[in-house]
């Protein structure tokens, strides 16, 4: 196994909503946390609060929300997802990925931390990185800063040998202790007899140290992924405008997105919660014209939708609701590289319906009628993607994708029928003899009987024309 630790040390800090630099987080009056300008100020963690005060009088303090920085760490491991399906939580501020059984999938390891490299970076979450074959190990040398890849049991067992005794984050009272003795470096630590250090520090971190090295078993738990998927995200600042709210909410769409990996699900319609500062809501639908996983795609749909929308107060939260799901189809990868594809045709109505709105992009649906006026009906925006529509549709005849709003007489010539010169026919007559169950009723199209063929113009193109008891008729072109 191989095990990619990623440690937040700024979590305390960047999981707080409304903050204003120079910032810094607090509890019990000392600081935990400092944002880089209240830091270049030298302000560091243990700070009294009143001493960073001194140093930075406009500094602004925020208490620690444990249960806020639990939320936000779910979160990532929900994002997580997307890069392999064993994750565990690391409390406070960690998580820890094993990597190893997917290196191929993504092309080796060095791929696999740099896209989890870059997805925090693009959410905004700073972020210190190892990799390792132990987990305790892993999560060590990235609260060092390692930002390495240590592949044996050899290579790790060096690394820690340099890291210092405070790193693996144990009671203060043992590590003065360590340092009373004079051992100040992991490696010093794991050179003397183990009988002696346990009388002395306890059993915990003589344990720890060999979990660390591989030397006794780690097993980790690893993270539940929730059944649905509900998170949310307080702002940094309240937003006026419905753009700015794009930025925000590619954190939840991230979570989403790996949320769904996992669960080899995607998503056919969501629902985009928005908190105003005065406590009204308002909810922005999100249908998808075909069921999706793509974080892109979820981007792309919520920026046309965000173009349109004109907010009614400012926000202050965002919450993403998965409503409606399906399961991820089973598929194999092409033998051979191909070309990549577009967005296709669904994507592109989806966007359309943001653009314009749901009235302005309809479909065409079948319907179980042998009258043309009647096989076809334009579908609300509701089921516009459920539907199937009758450009896919299998007939047992010929027919045109364009009918006319009304059939069009034709003049009646010895040689037949003309319509921009003589029609030539190239089909037989098809008998079309249906709806005496509605004759007579307002609006209705009522008992038809009619022969229908296929025709040719002299220029070449083709007609869908018929014969009744009045004479011919046009009644469709044929793309």
């Amino acid at each position: 196994m191989l095990w990619l630790a990623l440690h937040f040390p700024q979590l305390t800090l960047e999981a707080l909503p409304l903050r204003q630099s120079p910032s810094v987080v607090t509890a019990r009056g000392r600081v935990l946390a400092a944002d880089p300008v209240a830091a270049a100020a030298g302000i560091l963690p243990g700070h009294k609060l009143s001493t960073a005060l001194g140093l930075l009088p406009g500094l602004r303090a925020c208490e620690r929300d444990p249960a806020r920085e639990a939320r936000a760490l779910a979160d990532l491991a929900c994002w997580s997802g997307r890069f392999t399906p064993t994750v565990s939580l690391a409390p406070p501020a960690g998580l820890l990925l094993e990597i190893g059984g997917c290196r191929r999938l993504f092309g080796g390891i060095e791929a696999i931390v740099a896209a989890v490299l870059d997805g925090c970076r693009i959410q905004g979450w700073s972020v210190d990185w190892a990799v390792a074959p132990t987990p305790l190990g892993a999560r060590w040398l990235a609260r060092a800063g390692a930002a390495a890849c240590y592949e044996s049991l050899a290579a790790l067992q060096a690394a820690l040998a340099d890291l210092p005794c405070a790193v693996p984050d144990w009671p203060a009272e043992v590590v003065a202790r360590l340092d009373a003795f004079g051992l100040r470096r992991l490696g010093e630590l794991s050179a003397q007899p183990a009988g002696g250090l346990r009388r002395r520090i306890g059993n915990g971190p003589v344990d720890d140290l060999l979990r660390a090295c591989g030397e006794l078993p780690d097993p980790q738990r690893a993270f539940v992924f929730p059944e649905r998927f509900a998170a949310g995200l307080e702002l940094p600042s309240r937003v006026e405008f419905a753009e700015g709210l794009a930025f925000a909410a590619q954190r939840l769409f991230a979570a989403l997105a790996g949320w769904l990996q996992v669960r080899q699900s995607l998503l056919r319609v969501g629902t985009l919660q928005l908190t105003h500062d005065d406590g009204s809501s308002s909810a922005l639908p999100l249908r998808f014209g075909e069921p999706c996983a793509d974080e892109g795609r979820f981007m792309r749909l919520l920026r046309e939708h965000l173009s349109r929308l004109q907010l009614v107060a400012p926000v202050e939260a965002l919450s993403l609701m998965a409503d409606e799901l399906v399961a991820r189809p089973d598929a194999s990868a092409g033998l051979f590289e191909q070309a990549v594809q577009g967005e296709g045709a669904a994507a592109c109505i989806e966007r359309l319906r943001a653009r314009l709105g749901d009235d302005a992009v309809r479909s065409l649906a079948l319907h179980a009628d042998h009258r043309p006026e009647c096989a076809s009906r334009s579908d609300d925006p509701a089921g516009i993607f459920a539907a199937k529509t009758a450009s896919t549709a299998t007939f047992g005849k010929p027919r045109p994708l364009w009918l006319l709003p009304a059939p069009q007489p034709l003049a009646e010539r010895v040689d037949g029928p003309h319509w921009h010169g003589p029609l030539q026919l190239v089909t037989r007559g098809e008998r079309l003899e249906s709806g005496w169950w509605d004759s007579g009723e307002q609006s209705a199209v009522g008992d038809l009987r009619r022969d229908y063929f296929v025709a040719r113009t002299g220029e070449g193109q083709w007609a869908w024309i018929f014969r009744d008891a009045q004479g011919w008729f046009l009644h469709g072109l044929f793309a």
